[in-house]
């Protein structure tokens, strides 16, 4: 098949959002002659303006450092009268381009994951084959010898996520279907209720709204830890009962400890909340505590979910053998992209446990989901009040409607960013 008549093809097929064959044969049908090269990694710097209210929505949840005095925050109660207010909003994205029309464009990013991609990864990535997705992969990290985790994995998983928008482009289709097409015509999203109070009453009202907006499932950010002794575990289990008693027996309900607690408060605080039925209690515990987690499991009936910090499947595996979680919430923008969230999937699998992305980001993490069995993969994260500002600059930015996430139709992750909302826009591609 030559490159005129492969384009013809994808071209025609296209408008029926289907692609002639599996992506693997498309490659291997490629001819060497057809393929773009990587001509430029940049870095775009968006800045502009938005509206926010003050004094609302600002609820803490549990950290780590909260077992010190001096850093544990006072209980946080909403303003009854929030201000309007305009701030300064940044965000960065990565282009990849090439020496056709074709690019990539991947974001926002992480700030720390710039310095690595613009010293480390762009130099070598230049010249390279950008179909060549496998071959990427393995030759980025196994060039340095800190790739296994931390900022280094950050900035794989940026130019992983923008390698396959790219793709996408160039076969002329959106990125799930180029992982093997969908398994559902939309996605659905749980409501990440971070930010929102967890006082009683503000809490109750809030579940109640978005039940009838739709989400059947909801997760609720924990605000105590053991600094808080006794009094914040009930605070804890008070929001657990009020949510079950607001919901009914119809919607899910997860929690989110955020790294912050210990193991046997991790266990007093299941045995209590088991009969509410929780849906899964999130990070009780830093990720390296692999052992608290296994006896976690082992103590309660509530499934235990971790796993946003998790860089790469090896990580993943020693979890899964020690039967540790009953979900993995692996997110794209850290533990090496969408080519290694798939392989995350599939081992998941093999052990019948969810993934369920963390949603740092979206793009890939829907379009990952969308392409997996429902059974593996049944949900996507929708960070209720940190989506709209994170994905400000973006035309038509993905979010759920009645619960769900349509699919996208646009080429690779389908990212437009809107000139309107850009009020300055520097192109990085060398660190100063």
């Amino acid at each position: 098949m030559n490159r005129r008549h492969f384009l013809k093809t994808v071209a025609a097929l296209s408008t029926l959002s289907l692609l002639p064959e599996p992506f693997s044969q498309l490659l291997a049908q490629t001819p060497a002659a057809s393929r773009p090269r990587i001509t430029d990694l940049e870095v775009l710097r968006l800045k502009g303006k938005r509206d926010s209210l003050t004094g609302l929505n600002r609820q803490y949840q549990i950290q780590p450092l909260h077992i010190y005095p001096e850093h544990r925050p006072q209980p946080y109660h909403d303003n009854p009268n929030p201000q309007k207010t305009t701030g300064a909003i940044e965000h960065l994205y990565l282009r990849i381009k090439t020496d056709s029309s074709i690019e990539g464009l991947y974001g926002p990013l992480d700030s720390e994951a710039v310095r690595v991609v613009l010293a480390q990864l762009r130099p070598f990535l230049i010249g390279k084959d950008p179909l060549a997705g496998e071959t990427l992969w393995d030759q980025l990290y196994r060039r340095d010898r800190h790739s296994r985790a931390g900022h280094y994995m950050m900035a794989l998983s940026a130019v992983d996520n923008a390698l396959w928008d790219l793709r996408g482009k160039f076969f002329n289709a959106p990125v799930f279907r180029l992982l093997g097409g969908p398994t559902r015509p939309d996605v659905e999203a749980y409501a990440s209720c971070l930010g929102y109070s967890v006082e009683p009453e503000p809490a109750a009202n809030r579940a109640a709204q978005l039940k009838s907006e739709g989400f059947r499932y909801q997760k609720w950010f924990l605000a105590y830890g053991p600094g808080d002794a006794a009094s914040g575990l009930q605070k804890n289990l008070e929001l657990v009962k009020t949510l079950r008693k607001t919901l009914g027996d119809d919607t899910e309900i997860m929690f989110d400890a955020f790294n912050g607690w210990d193991l046997q408060y991790a266990i007093d605080w299941a045995k209590s909340a088991e009969p509410f039925r929780p849906h899964w209690i999130e990070e009780p515990f830093i990720s390296d505590q692999l052992e608290n987690f296994a006896r976690l499991s082992r103590a309660t009936t509530i499934p235990v979910a971790t796993g946003e910090h998790f860089y790469g499947r090896w990580e993943v595996n020693r979890f899964l053998q020690a039967d540790a979680i009953k979900v993995v919430q692996a997110d794209p923008e850290w533990c090496g992209g969408t080519s290694e969230l798939l392989k995350i999937c599939a081992l998941a699998s093999t052990h019948g446990v969810r993934v369920i992305p963390h949603g740092h980001g979206l793009r890939a993490a829907l379009h990952v989901v969308a392409s997996q069995s429902p059974l593996t993969c049944p949900l996507v994260e929708y960070l209720m009040l940190h989506k709209p500002g994170k994905l400000y600059f973006e035309k038509d930015a993905p979010a759920p409607k009645a619960g769900k996430i349509p699919l996208p139709t646009h080429p690779g992750f389908g990212i437009e960013l809107d000139p309107a909302k850009i009020e300055d826009q520097t192109i990085l591609n060398k660190l100063p």
